[in-house]
C-alpha cells in the first residue's frame, strides 16, 4: 500500500481545531449544504467515502445531493440558487467574478491531464507530435490543450498548424486511442488513467510543464465553488465541510480498503484501472496553502488569457482578486 501523507500540517490541524470547536455545542440541528454533483465525477467518490466513515455525521453537516449528468449543468444550478457548492475551476469563478457573481474557490485536486500514447509508439518527447495527429478531449479552449500549446510555442512549435488535431468529448477521444485512430491524446486525468492501465504511456503529465510556464508547484485546477455572501453567512459550516473532506482525502491516501468500498462508483472492473485511479487520485490532492496555490493560478491565468483570448477568460486579463476563499487563518 502507497502511504501519501498529507503535508500542510498547520493547515489541516486548524481545520480539525474549527471542527472541533464547532461541534462542542450540544443540541445543536445539523446544517444543510446542497451539494450539486456530476453523477460520473470524482467528488462522487470522495462523498461517497465521507458517508461510509461517518464523517458528515462527525462534522454535524447534512449533505443534500442532486447527481447531474456534467459540469455545465452544476454551474446553473449554483448560478440560479438551487445548489450551494459545485466543483469548478478558478477560471470560470474569476470570470463569473468580473461579469458580477461574486463567487470563491477553494482546492479540490490538482489532477490534470497527460498526452498519452500507445506503448510502442516511436514519439519520445512533445516535440515529437508535430506532423502527427492529436485528440483533445474537451474541445478548443481545454484548459490542458491551450497549456500544452503554451508550452510549445516555448520551443517555436504550434501545434494547432504543426500537427493534425481531432477534438472530440472525452470518452470518445479515449475510444479513439485505444482503437489507434491517432498517435497521441491529451484528455482528462482519468481517461487517462484508464489508458495507463491498458499499457498506454504518459509521454507528458500537464503537471510537468507547468513550471515551464512560471508555477512554482502543483496548482489545483478544480475546486469547491460556492458564492461568496453565501459562506460569509455560513462560514462554520464551509470551514466545517472543508475539514470534513480533508479527512476524507486522507482517508483515501491511507486505506486502499475504502477504495475498494467505492470502486463500484469509478466504473473500474479491472483492479488494475482501480488501482491506477487511486494512485492518481492521491497524486492530485493539494498539498499547499492557499496563497502558493493563488500565486500560481495568477501566473497561469496569464497564459491562459494570452492564448485563449476573451472566449476563454472574457474581459479581465488578471485572475479577479477574491478568487480563492481563504477559509482559516494561515490557510
Amino acid at each position: 500500500m502507497r502511504a501519501l501523507g498529507l503535508r500542510a500540517p498547520g493547515r489541516t490541524l486548524a481545520l480539525a481545531m474549527t471542527l472541533a470547536l464547532s461541534l462542542a455545542a450540544p443540541g445543536r440541528a445539523a446544517d444543510t449544504i446542497r451539494l450539486a454533483v456530476q453523477k460520473t465525477g470524482t467528488f462522487s467518490w470522495e462523498l461517497a467515502a465521507i458517508r461510509a466513515g461517518g464523517l458528515d455525521k462527525e462534522a454535524d453537516l447534512s449533505l443534500d445531493v442532486a447527481e447531474l449528468a456534467s459540469p455545465e449543468a452544476g454551474k446553473i444550478a449554483l448560478r440560479a440558487g438551487n445548489a450551494d457548492i459545485i466543483l469548478s475551476d478558478w477560471l470560470w469563478v474569476s470570470r463569473e467574478r468580473v461579469l458580477g457573481a461574486k463567487l470563491t474557490f477553494y482546492p479540490y485536486s490538482s489532477a490534470l491531464g497527460a498526452v498519452m500514447v500507445p506503448a510502442s509508439s516511436p514519439l519520445k518527447t512533445l516535440a515529437d507530435l508535430k506532423g502527427r495527429k492529436l485528440g483533445v478531449g474537451g474541445g478548443a479552449i481545454d484548459k490542458s490543450w491551450l497549456l500544452l500549446q503554451a508550452r510549445m510555442k516555448q520551443d517555436g512549435i504550434d501545434l494547432k498548424s504543426d500537427a493534425s488535431i481531432v477534438y472530440g468529448a472525452p470518452p470518445l477521444i479515449a475510444a479513439k486511442a485505444l482503437d489507434g485512430e491517432m498517435d497521441a491524446s491529451l484528455n482528462f486525468w482519468n481517461f487517462c488513467a484508464q489508458l495507463e492501465a491498458k499499457g498506454f504511456r504518459r509521454l507528458a503529465g500537464i503537471e510537468e510543464i507547468l513550471p515551464k510556464l512560471g508555477a512554482k508547484g502543483a496548482v489545483s485546477a478544480v475546486g469547491y465553488v460556492f458564492d461568496e455572501s453565501w459562506a460569509a453567512t455560513h462560514r462554520d459550516a464551509v470551514a466545517r465541510f472543508i475539514a470534513m473532506t480533508r479527512k476524507a482525502k486522507q482517508l483515501l491516501v491511507t486505506s486502499d480498503a475504502a477504495w475498494d468500498k467505492i470502486a463500484p462508483l469509478t466504473g473500474a472492473s479491472d483492479p488494475a484501472i482501480l488501482k491506477t485511479y487511486r494512485d492518481r487520485y492521491r497524486d492530485g490532492i493539494p498539498r499547499r496553502s492557499i496563497v502558493d496555490e493563488e500565486a500560481d493560478a495568477r501566473v497561469l491565468y496569464r497564459v491562459l488569457a494570452e492564448i485563449g483570448g476573451r472566449d476563454l477568460v472574457g474581459p479581465a486579463a488578471e485572475l479577479d482578486p477574491g478568487t480563492f476563499y481563504h477559509a482559516v487563518p494561515g490557510d
